[in-house]
């Protein structure tokens, strides 16, 4: 069983952007590579234990287990040393994507506060767009009384697409929220 998101992909948006941009092949439409959502926390320095809190919940989010970030390098200002375990991240392709943003555009945008639409300039100039979040309870699987820790999460959406302006029609026709200039 496909995805209901990919399935109106291939059936409704391939054809709009198609006509849009003037494709000569189905193959030049962008297409959505995979999804990266990103939680780092500060409070991960004093207590490690926090990011299993944080990967449960994240797990039960987006359907899959995460993986732990580690620092790069020592910041010692921040009391941070090499290698040290700051975050949690989970890359989604494929079916799992596709449920995903379904459920995000659908359920969990809407419930976020005094929404009015996701910025249109966080596009990168290579076809990926960013957005953040500063809790997990707008999602319908985050059960509010069983929160043992609010956590923000920064969402990256990877196209394929070579310009901006075709990205933001992908993810338009998808069904992300743009707010109106």
């Amino acid at each position: 069983m496909s995805a209901r998101l990919k399935q109106a992909y291939r059936e409704q948006v391939v054809p709009a952007l198609t006509k849009e941009f003037g494709y000569g092949n189905v193959h030049q439409v962008p297409k959505l590579l995979k999804v990266v959502v990103n939680v780092t926390t500060k409070d991960a320095v004093t207590d490690a234990k926090v990011l299993n809190v944080i990967a449960d919940d994240l797990a039960m989010i987006t359907g899959q287990r995460p993986v732990k970030t580690h620092a790069r390098r020592a910041i010692s200002a921040f009391k941070i040393r090499q290698g040290m375990p700051l975050g949690v991240k989970v890359t989604l392709r494929g079916e799992r994507m596709y449920e995903f943003i379904d459920r995000f555009f659908s359920f969990a945008a809407p419930q976020i506060r005094d929404f009015s639409g996701f910025s249109v300039d966080s596009f990168d100039g290579r076809g990926g767009y960013s957005l953040g979040l500063t809790e997990q309870l707008v999602f319908p699987e985050v059960e509010a009384s069983k929160v043992q820790k609010i956590f923000g999460m920064n969402i990256t959406f990877q196209t394929n697409a070579r310009h901006d302006d075709e990205a933001r029609a992908l993810l338009a026709a998808l069904g992300l929220p743009f707010r109106r200039k």
